[in-house]
């Protein structure tokens, strides 16, 4: 038989597992962050990785949506996705270039980021060849950003050596136009902000010089999530929320916007109910033995859909009860103890992050069974879970 690819797409979001967008909640998180956010600046909304999980196509549009005028991606293949969908804002691919991404980049009418004299002359090269290659049109100055390392130690120019690339830059307009120098905070939602300070420090200084040398850069932006909240000395002309339009703080102890709220749960279907005797052996390694007489669910989602790979660790909710696993879960399954609760059912709902009734399981909640952060909590959803936005306003 023959199936359309409209059939086939409607198979595959068949399973017994799955993770949900609220979009309503999406839209309210962009409507607080517009309230308390700095009036002053523009806004770019990091939708790499799929937004952290959350889908880059909604994020993107919601943003747009809320008044971002800027995108930011880490790959090519995330930029042409949101150009395949009519995304055509602004879009700055982080991190430091190659000369394929440079092309890419011209094709995809995006910015990219330019660290050294050497990837400048690159880009310079592949400007030409694409001017060249489309021979009716002109050629335009292409917007660059520079990214300031002042204590990351990740992508960038270093700070005391930053003015050379600026000065560079600055001085082949017919081929480049600066429009934005950055930085990136490493501690700006801790507690102690001094590390973060030491940053700015160094980003003010070369600002500084820029001005000095009478360098104009439109675009100014340093801080992340962190700095958006707990730093506003370090708001400049733009500021970038990365987990933040999730409903996800970076932190404990960072400043925090009443209202907001996570977006994305994970939920499941119970699929099977079984009785336990004393003695009895649960899952791989059999971690669990039981004690009395007891009940357990099956659940259909493992660690091969990113929950995290535990062993009589952690807990969901069913009936807004909380149930805790039992044994070591497997990839495609876990078992979680039901003992507990009158007229459990197979087809019951089960909710492994999210809220149901009194009872909320945070990403957060999830970091400590899985010993990592809550970006790879929400971002380590699999693929084959499939995706259900709920909540549409419109």
């Amino acid at each position: 038989m023959q199936l359309s690819s409209s059939e086939l797409a409607t198979f595959k979001q068949i399973r017994s597992a799955w993770v949900e967008i609220d979009h309503g909640q999406l839209r309210e998180n962009f409507s607080i962050i517009e309230k308390y956010a700095p009036k002053h600046c523009k806004r770019l909304c990091v939708v790499k990785d799929n937004a952290y999980g959350h889908g880059s196509v909604l994020m993107a549009k919601e943003a747009i949506r809320a008044g971002y005028s800027y995108l930011s991606v880490e790959t090519i293949g995330e930029a042409v996705t949101l150009r395949e969908h009519g995304i055509n804002v602004p879009i700055l691919l982080f991190g430091e270039p190659s000369s394929e991404e440079m092309r890419a980049a011209l094709y995809l009418d995006m910015t990219i980021c330019i660290n050294s004299i050497e990837q400048a002359q690159t880009y310079i090269s592949c400007i030409k060849e694409y001017f060249a290659e489309n021979p009716h049109t002109q050629i335009v100055a292409q917007p660059v950003h520079v990214e300031v390392d002042t204590g990351m130690s990740r992508w960038g120019v270093r700070w005391t050596a930053a003015m050379s690339v600026l000065n560079y830059l600055h001085s082949h307009p017919e081929y480049l136009v600066l429009e934005g120098i950055m930085s990136h905070f490493a501690m700006s939602d801790e507690a102690d902000k001094s590390y973060a300070l030491l940053q700015l420090s160094r980003f003010e200084s070369v600002l500084s010089e820029t001005r000095a040398a009478g360098i104009t850069i439109p675009l100014i932006h340093m801080s992340n999530t962190g700095g958006v909240l707990d730093l506003p000395s370090a708001h400049f002309t733009m500021v970038r929320t990365g987990i933040l339009p999730s409903g996800v703080y970076p932190s404990l102890v960072c400043n925090q916007y009443p209202g907001l709220r996570p977006v994305l749960s994970v939920k499941c279907k119970i699929t099977t109910l079984r009785q336990l005797e004393v003695g009895d052996k649960v899952g791989y390694g059999m971690h669990f033995t039981a004690k009395k007489p007891m009940q357990i669910a099956v659940l259909p989602i493992g660690y091969g859909d990113g929950y995290p790979r535990v062993r009589n660790n952690g807990y969901v909710l069913i009936h807004g009860t909380q149930c805790p696993v039992v044994g070591g879960n497997a990839m495609d399954a876990m078992m979680v103890d039901v003992s507990h609760l009158a007229n459990v059912a197979l087809n019951d709902e089960v909710v492994l992050m999210g809220g149901q009734g009194e009872q909320w399981i945070d990403p957060r909640d999830l970091v400590p069974w899985k010993k990592t952060v809550c970006y790879e909590i929400l971002t380590g959803w699999r693929a084959r879970l499939p995706r259900k936005l709920v909540n549409s306003p419109e």
